[in-house]
């Protein structure tokens, strides 16, 4: 007798614990879950500026890339990120974005001047590029004219 009743303390036991360790495994703790981004896109790119303004590019590009998701003209930032990195071909890959879902970002053509200019590569394409952002935007002919200067200077050169 005194064996079964150890017997059944024993299986007691152990369905207890069973019971306890399947109660605790159902249960969960509760999870925050963000179904929609709290920021805007504009609140992306400030955030994205403070990071690139402190030298944290890729946490920089990380904003820029969740603004252009509405707010394509995030391409732009995205490619001066690039560029100050020296990660060319990625910087042309973003400025032709933002070229290509807004023809008027005179900023963004400007800077692909720029970058070919630099790169000493489609001169003949970027001078193209600031003198339609010029006619585009002519408030910013001084700064967009600098860029026509040394275009044609280079180019001048080279023949």
């Amino acid at each position: 007798m005194k064996s079964v009743i150890q017997d059944y303390k024993k299986i007691s036991g152990i369905l207890l614990i069973g019971c306890a360790l399947l109660f605790l495994s159902s249960c969960a703790l509760p999870r925050i879950i963000i179904l929609d981004d709290p920021l805007s896109p504009e609140e992306h790119i400030n955030l994205g500026v403070a990071y690139e303004r402190n030298g944290e590019f890729e946490k920089a590009i990380i904003e820029y890339k969740k603004a252009s998701k509405k707010l394509p003209a995030a391409y732009l930032y995205i490619g001066n990120v690039y560029f100050q990195q020296g990660r060319i071909d990625a910087a042309e890959k973003y400025y032709g974005k933002a070229i290509e879902t807004d023809p008027g970002n005179t900023d963004a053509l400007n800077n692909l001047a720029w970058l070919y200019y630099v790169e000493r590569k489609k001169l003949d394409e970027a001078e193209m590029l600031v003198i339609k952002a010029i006619e585009l935007n002519p408030g910013k002919e001084p700064v967009y004219g600098d860029t026509l200067e040394k275009l044609r200077l280079i180019k001048a050169r080279n023949r």
